[in-house]
């Protein structure tokens, strides 16, 4: 039986630069380290390997799509997330389509924008004694997958709320309109990388995925 321990390098199944630096940093200040006392080093989705189309139905399965593809391809170990904003008015979406919201290849602004468009209809359709609720939740599966089949897997979740307009420049996708709860009023783009990890969906996961790590040594 193979034996499983904290792999020296992963490759992310991402070609987004800020997510390789976003994962890395978390990485190395929650103490993952290689058996030999190194950062593990975190290596962005190669070229040669092709987008997967993510089909499934949760978070968790589309990671494990994209893990799974990656390893084999590679011969290295995986680790792939998937996350997305479920906003409550919109009976949870746009969910697994988050990335996808306006359409295939759609930008970050234009999903923002259509996700600021659907809400604001809402709104206006609304009993103002009534006001439309704007929360919603940001959740996170990540999946750490070995050549072999062997694999572990997180989860994370933030509840938040939906504000009217972006704000903030840091992060990426819908950072800029979403404020936490376990914040100060300020959305995650207003945030620093290590104030946004201390509460995020993605950071609660890799909080997880790192205490996984650290029973296998």
């Amino acid at each position: 039986m193979a034996v499983h321990g904290v792999p020296s390098r992963l490759v992310l199944a991402s070609a987004n630069p800020k997510k390789v630096a976003e994962l890395s940093a978390t990485f190395f200040g929650l103490g993952v380290m290689t058996p030999h006392g190194s950062p593990v080093e975190l290596l962005p989705r190669p070229d040669s390997v092709a987008n997967v189309i993510e089909d499934a139905d949760t978070f968790v399965d589309n990671a494990r799509l994209k893990a799974v593809a990656l390893a084999l391809a590679t011969g290295e170990v995986a680790i792939a997330d998937d996350s997305g904003l479920a906003v409550d008015a919109l009976d949870g979406s746009p969910g697994v389509y988050s990335a996808r919201y306006a359409g295939e290849g759609a930008t970050d602004e234009a999903n923002l924008r259509k996700l600021l468009r659907e809400l604001d209809a809402l709104s206006q359709q609304s009993d103002p004694a009534r006001p439309m609720s704007r929360a919603a939740q940001f959740r996170c599966a990540i999946v750490l997958r070995w050549p072999d089949g062997f694999e572990l897997c997180a989860e994370g979740s933030v509840a938040g709320r939906i504000c009217e307009q972006p704000a903030g420049s840091a992060g990426f996708g819908y950072d800029p309109v979403f404020v936490p709860d376990l914040g100060d009023g300020r959305t995650f783009a207003q945030m620093s990388p290590e104030e946004k990890q201390a509460i995020s969906h993605r950071g609660e996961a890799l909080r997880d995925l790192a205490a996984q790590l650290a029973d296998l040594t």
